[in-house]
């Protein structure tokens, strides 16, 4: 599983022109699934992206998560963080889960957030969305699961 974290000002997703949801300050995850992920990863990614001290205390370092800001999530499919580009000039996708996969993944990423405590928003899975979002920052990180398995600070 791949999260591109952004800590935001605000965010949104539409579909077809309308606003399906929408968070203030927080974090836009950008959410990929790869073949074989499963719930444990999700669980995994989850309770690594909640503790990510990535918010600024009164000191202004980067020293506080997003559950201790009390900020929010907005969840948001994105199949194309498993594009391969390294032959030819269109992406190739197969490292990405099918959506039947995908789905109750990303869901079970959502679910994982609210567990903890978190306000969870999401995108609409397999729609055309237009994101919006005010970065804050810039503040950008990049998970991958099978790069942070294992490591100390787990």
């Amino acid at each position: 599983m791949r999260v591109l974290v952004q800590r935001v000002s605000r965010a949104s997703v539409s579909v077809d022109g309308r606003i399906v949801s929408a968070i203030g300050p927080g974090l836009l995850l950008l959410v990929g699934v790869r073949r074989g992920d499963d719930p444990a990863i999700a669980a995994w990614m989850a309770q690594k992206v909640a503790n990510l001290r990535i918010f600024e205390d009164d000191a202004g370092k980067m020293n506080r998560s997003v559950l201790e800001v009390g900020g929010s999530t907005l969840v948001v499919s994105q199949f194309t963080l498993y594009a391969d580009v390294r032959k030819g000039r269109r992406p190739s996708f197969v490292e990405a889960a099918p959506p039947e996969e995908a789905r109750p993944l990303v869901d079970a990423f959502a679910d994982a957030l609210r567990r903890l405590g978190l306000a969870v928003e999401t995108g609409v899975f397999g729609a055309h969305m237009q994101v919006e979002l005010v970065n804050d920052g810039p503040v950008t990180i990049w998970l991958d699961s099978a790069e942070l398995r294992g490591t100390p600070e787990d």
